[in-house]
């Protein structure tokens, strides 16, 4: 039973402790804010709970939300991203620097700073720091400066870094501040005018393709700058953001094999969704087999702006590929890419939409959907949003250290009830952008409450 405020007990529930590599019945009790004890149950105290049903974990971190403030306050503020944050179960998130005016030097990290504070909200924000100025990707911004600051690291998103020149110089400066460089993979070249990606549905639907090679060709290129940077400069790191194709991973996945130090992440879009979702399907990736024409499951209208993001919703194929990714650790974490936007930016030509998917309330319920259909073990799915964004972040974030169910700590916790299923409505988002594939749509795991620093984020009315 959950009370009211900061001191908060729980009794017979599933705890997940990803930093231990310990899952089980157990309580939990929080006294003015401090994670007070945890108990795993054992014998017949254990009996009849299971992970079915209330589950307490660490809060989540996102390693990549646009917050839009400031500059685009009409489709997101901090305020309104840090409460949509604390509704998905998330207690840190990490800004990206593509702000108006950009993120390339302090000031700017100090307004957004500012307006967390007077948000009132306890969810912890970090940023990224451009690495260019601008993001215009010709002259590096001041990272040393941005470093003093506080930024958690450098990345020019919704931009790939544009020239290996930069990238290289970005990399060694970055590594010598002890930061990893973040980087949107995609060769522009590539995918100049593309619409959806390149293949089957984008053939049908008379939409311009993205090719697989746009990404893969940029990740090669920057884990050979990796390779080439680090023999001079042991710190440098790269973390690649919102990996979606197969081979991308590969390429990873050997890198990481050969000890270059990159990490990557994927988005629970790239995991639960394809492309075939753009010609009106609404069946989750895994559940995918051929031809969405000829199995008949086209339920939706066609060309849904929801559905335009930036790297595009991949075959099934790919989507797989993301998955085990995931659960073989090639992909460190998930991170949402939570991009919201205002109707009129979505309420156009599909080929003419902004790029985004409002993502942060609807992650944990796509885990939850492969957790349920037997593909993602559901330890490893909040490993992915808790140790494995905490290791990408290093020692920047107030949780550095402590991301697990820790006695003594100030309580960071999400507690879920995966028995409980939710409708995803644009009333019931927190976020100002409802700009999600899933209206409608049914997902398990509805979030009970969100403790952030020893402080309720958020809280169901009921609960």
């Amino acid at each position: 039973m959950i009370t009211p405020g900061i001191d908060l007990e729980i009794s017979r529930a599933w705890l997940v402790d990803p930093a231990a590599g310990r899952e089980g019945p157990g309580e939990i009790v929080v006294r003015a804010g401090i994670l007070e004890a945890v108990t795993w149950l054992t014998g017949a105290g254990a009996k009849d709970v299971g992970p079915d049903g209330v589950v307490v974990a660490p809060g989540f971190i996102d390693l990549h939300v646009h917050l839009r403030e400031p500059g685009n306050e009409d489709a997101e503020t901090v305020a309104t991203g840090l409460a949509a944050a604390a509704h998905g179960g998330f207690t840190t998130v990490c800004a990206m620097p593509n702000t108006d005016p950009a993120m390339d030097e302090p000031s700017v990290l100090g307004r957004v700073r500012a307006a967390a504070e007077a948000s009132g909200s306890p969810v912890e924000l970090l940023a990224h720091g451009a690495v260019t100025v601008g993001r215009a990707g010709e002259q590096l911004a001041a990272l040393g400066e941005l470093a003093d600051a506080g930024v958690v690291g450098f990345s020019d998103d919704g931009a790939p870094v544009r020239t290996a020149t930069i990238m290289r110089a970005a990399l060694a400066y970055a590594g010598a501040l002890g930061l990893p460089v973040i980087d949107h993979a995609e060769d522009a070249g590539l995918t100049t005018g593309a619409e959806a990606n390149d293949g089957f549905v984008a053939t049908v639907l008379g939409l311009r393709g993205w090719p697989a090679a746009a990404e893969e060709m940029a990740v090669a290129r920057d884990l050979a700058l990796l390779a080439d940077v680090v023999r001079d400069v042991p710190g440098a790191r790269l973390h690649l953001t919102h990996l979606s194709t197969a081979g991308a991973l590969d390429l990873v996945r050997s890198a990481k094999a050969a000890g270059l130090p990159v990490t990557c992440d994927v988005t629970p879009h790239h995991l639960g969704l394809t492309d075939e979702w753009v010609a009106g399907a609404r069946r989750w990736a895994w559940e995918a087999s051929g031809d969405p024409w000829a199995d008949d499951i086209l339920v939706a209208g066609p060309y849904s702006t929801a559905l335009r993001v930036n790297p595009p919703l991949r075959s099934p194929s790919d989507a797989a590929a993301c998955m085990a990714a995931l659960v073989d650790g090639t992909a460190d974490a998930v991170a949402t890419d939570h991009a919201p936007h205002t109707e009129v930016d979505k309420a156009v030509e599909f080929g003419l939409a902004a790029n985004g998917i409002s993502g942060l309330e609807t992650a944990l319920g796509i885990l939850l959907a492969a957790v349920d259909a037997g593909h993602l073990p559901l330890a490893r799915a909040i490993e992915a949003l808790t140790t494995g964004p905490a290791r990408v972040l290093g020692a920047r974030s107030r949780r550095a250290g402590s991301v697990g169910l820790v006695e003594g700590s100030p309580a960071d916790l999400v507690v879920f009830d995966r028995s409980e299923r939710w409708t995803v409505t644009a009333e019931g988002l927190a976020s100002r952008g409802k700009n999600t594939p899933l209206l409608g749509i049914e997902l398990a795991g509805r979030v009970l409450v969100t403790l952030a620093g020893g402080r309720i984020a958020c809280k169901a009315p009921d609960a």
